[in-house]
């Protein structure tokens, strides 16, 4: 007859992860924010590629017609990839900060940190006033996440997350 080995009692519990302080899911809610602007900003670039046109004819008239439409045609499918890239990282910054990675709080810190070399480098620029507009409420938007995510409520939060090796 066969006779399972005896066990200590149960499985040790899982250990317990803490809820996320308040600073942790408003900066999750201001990457929510992040992300809707981000989108915005991509129908605005959509909105606007009439005027894309126009500018690239400017900058170098000696382009001829289908060389134009080239670079537009160019220009907007960068926009449109680099814009959904933004929206899906605010998306999964939002969803990994909450859970507490600390390597996701780093890993958008530098996200910030890079959108602050392009906002920099794009006030060099001539763009219509909307789209600076709303490049700088998205930087806000990240500046607002970045600070919360750095409090001390916050820090606390992301070392107590930590699961033990």
């Amino acid at each position: 007859m066969y006779q399972p080995y005896p066990t200590s009692g149960g499985q040790p519990p899982e250990p317990v992860r803490p809820e996320a302080p308040t600073p942790v899911l408003n900066a999750v809610k201001l990457m929510y924010a992040g992300a809707v602007l981000s989108a915005i900003s991509l129908i605005i670039t959509l909105v606007t590629i009439g005027s894309l046109r126009t500018a690239i004819h400017n900058a170098d008239p000696t382009l001829t017609p289908a060389k134009v439409h080239s670079a537009e045609v160019a220009a907007v499918a960068v926009a449109v990839i680099f814009g959904l890239i933004g929206i899906g990282l605010w998306i999964w910054m939002a969803y990994a900060n909450k859970a507490g990675k600390n390597w996701a709080r780093i890993t958008a810190t530098v996200f910030f940190a890079l959108d602050t070399l392009s906002v920099l480098a794009s006030l060099r620029q001539a763009e219509p006033v909307l789209t600076r507009v709303v490049s700088i409420l998205i930087w806000l938007t990240g500046l607002g996440a970045i600070i919360l995510l750095w409090r001390r409520e916050s820090s606390e939060f992301f070392a107590a997350s930590k699961t033990p090796k």
